[in-house]
């Protein structure tokens, strides 16, 4: 009996020692570290997260921050050395987790924002089915999660933005969602996005940086509303000079939605002092945006991101740019050298890097018209770009692939400046012409023409256009197109 007490008390002092209690305590210096790596401070949230580590060594969150700091360096900058590093990390803190009370909300949320994360860091190693099996687990975690805690805002915001997005993967992926079993509809997902931001419980507030960020490409990418995402920006007063994630951000959705000037005024006008994480990438948008507007130095930052990025993605479509920025300089030496590095660096994950590549396997280099035309209108530069096509008739151009995109371009024009029954028709000449051949025109003018009727409420044109968009086949960008067209449809009916 007395070995039995001594065996008791010694089990008991060692685990007081050596096994205390793990808890997830979210106290204010975890949420300054937090609020810090969000805003891409991630050394500043560093120190303190290593702080919180000595003073109580007991909490889990700053092990859970960890991820976050690891995130955000190795999705942005994909430097292979580093992630061969850090990649055991992932096992570690999730061990850990598991060490927390099981009846926190944390216990599960920790572990699948961790999986999350790094599903979304393996897509950057060409890990696919790592990745795929990692957000599947997460998924479902969460899915857990929000039956145990309904209450726990942080649920809604990451399984609401990954059900939108399985709500929409495109056919040519759809056999990895049907054997993963992952089913997830678009407006169900973003309601529920909806929800952590219009929670004003102390944990939903403490995520809102986050949910924003997912908030706003998802009300562009998947439901194809800009003119919200600009509203929401300003309603939110989102920081973008002293958060680089949110300037990268908002910077980003410019690029990619005719606002190339804004683009450029908040990557210029950001706080850029040393406490900030380097994003090479940055260099990348910046460039982009400036060979938009024809700027005379937008190849520096081009060559400035090929100098200083370690990964693999938008490395052809920047070759691209560089080359074409040579081209309509008249430096086809230099062009030539850039359109020749495409067959060698980076990958093709993107629709926009296969397509780097395949201009570049082709031998042909576009119209300079046609080129400065088109770059001048993804810029937003509307006005400039219709004066160059105003000069010219489709019997001008040559080629076939020429004359459908001139047509296709003045289509994106006319739709850009509100003139949509003029869109409409160059889109539907676009269609006729160019709906059997490899280019990307007539899918792209079939997706346009849909959300120009849904706009207008007349809702069997619109899924009429999205599906025609949908059943158009071996063209450029399809995958990416029919995400967006799979959207529209699933808006349209309300899904």
């Amino acid at each position: 009996m007395r070995t039995l007490f001594l065996l008791g008390l010694l089990l008991t002092f060692s685990f007081s020692v050596t096994g205390r209690q793990k808890v997830y305590d979210f106290n204010p210096r975890c949420q300054q570290a937090y609020a810090a790596i969000m805003q891409l401070r991630i050394a500043a949230g560093t120190v303190l997260l290593e702080q919180e580590k000595k003073e109580h060594p007991d909490n889990l969150i700053p092990y859970f921050l960890d991820n976050y700091a690891d995130f955000f360096t190795l999705f942005f900058n994909e430097d292979a050395a580093l992630y061969a590093q850090r990649k055991d990390q992932r096992a570690k803190r999730l061990a850990m987790m598991e060490d927390g009370p099981t009846n926190s909300p944390y216990y599960l949320y920790t572990q699948a924002a961790i999986r999350f994360q790094w599903g979304m860091i393996r897509v950057k190693f060409s890990e696919k089915w790592d990745a795929v099996w990692e957000i599947r687990k997460a998924y479902i975690m969460l899915k857990d999660n929000q039956k145990r805690f309904p209450q726990f805002m942080p649920n809604n915001m990451l399984a609401g933005a990954m059900q939108t997005v399985f709500g929409t993967i495109p056919e040519g992926y759809r056999w990895i969602s049907n054997i993963l079993g992952l089913k997830g509809g678009l407006k169900q997902g973003m309601q529920q996005v909806q929800q952590a931001i219009d929670s004003n419980s102390d944990v939903a507030v403490l995520f809102k940086p986050e949910a924003y960020y997912y908030f706003c490409y998802l009300k562009l990418y998947i439901e194809n509303k800009p003119e919200d995402v600009w509203g929401f920006v300003q309603q939110h007063q989102l920081d973008t000079k002293n958060n680089y994630l949110f300037a990268l951000m908002i910077a980003n959705i410019s690029m990619n939605n005719q606002k190339a000037a804004m683009g450029i005024k908040i990557l210029t006008e950001r706080n850029d002092s040393v406490q900030y994480e380097d994003i090479p990438y940055c260099n990348y948008l910046m460039g982009e945006m400036k060979l938009s507007r024809q700027d005379e130095d937008a190849n520096i930052y081009l060559q400035r991101f090929l100098d200083k990025f370690k990964g693999r993605f938008y490395v052809k479509e920047c070759l691209q740019r560089l080359s074409w920025y040579y081209f309509l300089h008249g430096n086809m030496d230099a062009a030539n050298k850039y359109r020749n590095m495409i067959l060698t660096r980076g990958n093709t994950e993107t629709d926009a890097d296969k397509q780097a590549l395949k201009d570049a396997k082709s031998g042909k280099w576009p119209n300079p018209l046609l080129l400065r035309a088109r770059l001048l209108s993804d810029g937003g530069f509307f006005t400039d770009a219709l004066k160059l096509l105003q000069a010219k008739k489709a019997a001008d151009f040559e080629r076939m692939e020429d004359k459908l995109e001139y047509a296709y371009r003045l289509g994106r024009i006319y739709d850009e400046t509100g003139m949509d029954d003029n869109a409409i028709i160059m889109y539907q000449v676009t269609v006729k012409t160019g709906s059997g051949r490899p280019e990307y025109f007539a899918a792209r003018a079939s997706l346009q023409m849909g959300y120009i009727y849904e706009k207008r409420k007349e809702k069997a044109k619109a899924i009429e256009c999205y599906q025609a968009c949908l059943d158009m086949k071996e063209h450029d960008y399809k995958n990416s197109l029919d995400q967006r067209a799979k959207a529209g449809i699933q808006r349209v009916n309300g899904s």
